[in-house]
């Protein structure tokens, strides 16, 4: 039965918690309802250098595969500007809410364009569109820094010989050096699987009849190739015929990678792919974005290699096959432990997703919460709004801030507590516009999105076989 209202505290039990005070490692204190934040720690550091997209690690342990994990940035060299690159990622994750809204709206309508346990350390990276983290894999026997993107299926890399190619930093993947490259016919059922993992039929190429494919993102960056066959190694696991996409024409700002690789819900994904050696169960903890800050992903169900400090909560996730994303049932939110009050929860119309970076909710559950967090958060200044945020404060003349905590409540008593690094965005590295990092969508009928800002520094595991998605806190580290 679908819960209406979160778990609330009872009014002993907050008059208890006033009294108690936790200081984290990180500098952050916290308080009933609140949490103290040191703006040194939040404030964007400058002096990127440029680094290696192949610095990530991997291990086996307990049966799981366990990759690092970091945001891309790490991938895209030294960073001039931190402003203009903070700015242009708001830019870059509006296309691809629009992107996704209008690939759901096409598949409802039937518009179809017919255009052509393993862990594995996690980095973050900026991206275009939906993309912001990073592993490193091995196909065909050469390590290939990827995009991690839970709303995507079909995994790809750039290929020799390349027609158009943006810069990466590993070597471009050539499959006539590779006696293990294989490609797919184009009268194949996998062929066929890539109308509904990428929104585009598969199309005959001619001399064989390969199978090509065509992925195209909100902002014009766009993948093209054959779907081929290769090697894939997670660690010391090997996949053999693992289907992808060989890019010959890709343009976009992947930001140094490779490619792609997709943890969708399709029968291309990686996950479903490796479903028979892991049971359809993988897990990450998505780092902050500070150049040494990393977390992982685990392919694998056994939660002993997990590092989660609270327990793991369980909502179910909402099955509709013809929109093969991760949808959950939001059906409550607190600010400070207060509920918001709003007639959009409980209507199974929330994706968790791992490429957008800043959440989307609801006009009406949106204004609730922003009604609420500004009334708790008024005793500081104001700063203009910065396009799609528009609740934000000049925090550059303080050295801490009290921060109203966040809490999204799901099916089941699961909840998401946001970690005190996805509250805001800092649009300016001097702290003098900060906004909260959250968004309202445009129309009260559209699916909103939880996106990675607000899963950072949490163990997210997904069941895909149980069909049930856990959250838990954890300070997020490979090692």
């Amino acid at each position: 039965m679908v819960q209406g209202k979160p778990p609330f505290p009872s009014k002993l039990h907050l008059s208890l918690l006033v009294f108690l005070l936790t200081i984290l490692d990180n500098g952050v204190q916290c308080f009933q309802g609140k949490k103290v934040l040191s703006m040194h720690k939040f404030r964007w550091k400058q002096e990127s250098g440029s680094s290696s997209c192949l610095s990530q690690k991997s291990r086996w342990e307990n049966g799981a595969v366990i990759l690092e994990m970091k945001h891309k940035d790490s991938c895209s060299g030294k960073i001039l500007d931190w402003n203009k690159k903070i700015q242009k990622r708001l830019i870059m994750d509006n296309f691809q809410l629009r992107s996704l809204q209008s690939r759901i709206k096409n598949i409802i309508t039937g518009n179809i364009d017919d255009s052509v346990t393993t862990q594995i350390p996690l980095t973050s990276g900026i991206r275009l569109q939906s993309l912001n983290y990073i592993v490193t894999m091995e196909l065909g026997g050469r390590k290939m820094t990827v995009i991690v993107d839970t709303g995507s299926d079909l995994s790809w890399v750039q290929c020799q010989p390349c027609n158009r190619c943006y810069n990466q930093q590993d070597p471009v993947f050539n499959p006539s050096k590779s006696p293990s490259y294989r490609t797919v016919l184009c009268n194949s059922s996998t062929c066929r699987s890539l109308q509904l993992a990428t929104g585009n039929t598969g199309v005959c190429g001619s001399n064989p009849p390969t199978c090509n494919y065509v992925v195209n993102y909100g902002d014009g960056s766009y993948t093209s190739g054959e779907v081929g066959m290769e090697h894939l190694n997670l660690g010391n696991t090997t996949v053999n015929n693992f289907i992808f996409g060989c890019g010959r024409k890709n343009q976009g700002l992947f930001g140094g990678a490779s490619g792609l690789v997709g943890l969708g819900r399709t029968d291309l994904s990686l996950i479903s792919q490796i479903s028979p050696m892991f049971g359809g169960v993988f897990s990450y903890c998505l780092p902050t974005t500070e150049a040494e800050a990393s977390g992982s992903l685990v392919m694998g169900g056994n939660s002993s290699v997990y590092k989660n400090t609270t327990p793991i909560s369980y909502t179910r996730m909402i099955h509709n096959p013809l929109l093969p994303f991760y949808f959950l049932n939001l059906t409550g939110i607190t600010v400070g432990g207060v509920e918001v009050q709003a007639p959009s929860f409980g209507k199974d119309r929330i994706i968790i997703d791992s490429g957008t970076v800043i959440s989307r909710l609801p006009p009406s559950i949106y204004q609730a919460l922003k009604a609420e967090f500004v009334k708790q958060f008024s005793g500081y200044p104001s700063a203009p709004s910065f396009m799609i945020l528009d609740s934000c404060f000049n925090l550059s003349g303080y050295q801490e801030v009290e921060i109203p905590d966040i809490k999204m409540y799901f099916e089941g008593s699961a909840e998401l507590n946001v970690d005190v690094t996805g509250v805001f965005y800092s649009v300016k590295t001097d702290a003098s516009q900060v906004c909260l990092a959250i968004a309202s969508l445009p129309y009260e009928d559209e699916v909103g999105i939880i996106g990675n800002y607000q899963q950072k520094n949490q163990r997210i595991i997904y069941d895909t076989k149980g069909s049930m998605l856990g959250f838990a806190g954890e300070a997020c580290s490979f090692y």
